[in-house]
């Protein structure tokens, strides 16, 4: 049995979306291996994940991570706030990727524009793509 997860609101969209891109070699290595290693394997609709209000597992090697928090906290308290209301979670909660990706999955169209207001990855499309894709497979 693996160990869980511990995931900010944001991450969770951030996860779906991942493409192996990310801000450092050591953070995309780590992205890759939480994304690709445990949530995108067969049985990765079980692996549970922890709702956390700061740093987790996917900034631990940020290089903008300061601690618990980020050197732009300020955008990502507001994207985490804005994540937590639309899939209704909050830092203590404990749940499946899979109910996580039900979650996204009933986001309505266009969510991604207001959730994701201010983040830098938006105009890449990659999580609209991804959001796009789960939403057919669901």
């Amino acid at each position: 049995m693996c160990e869980r997860l511990k995931f900010r609101p944001h991450h969770f969209l951030c996860s779906l979306g991942f493409e192996g891109k990310g801000y450092s070699e050591g953070f995309t290595a780590n992205m890759s291996a939480i994304v690709g290693g445990r949530l995108r394997r067969p049985d990765g609709e079980d692996v549970k994940i922890e709702v956390v209000a700061a740093a987790d597992d996917i900034c631990a090697p940020c290089p903008s991570r300061r601690g618990a928090l980020c050197v732009a906290q300020d955008r990502i308290a507001r994207l985490d706030a804005a994540h937590a209301r639309a899939l209704e979670v909050a830092p203590g909660d404990v749940l499946r990727w899979g109910e996580a990706l039900d979650r996204m999955a009933a986001l309505p169209a266009g969510a991604l524009n207001e959730i994701c207001s201010g983040c830098q990855w938006l105009a890449g499309g990659m999580c609209a793509k991804a959001l796009d894709r789960l939403k057919a497979d669901r």
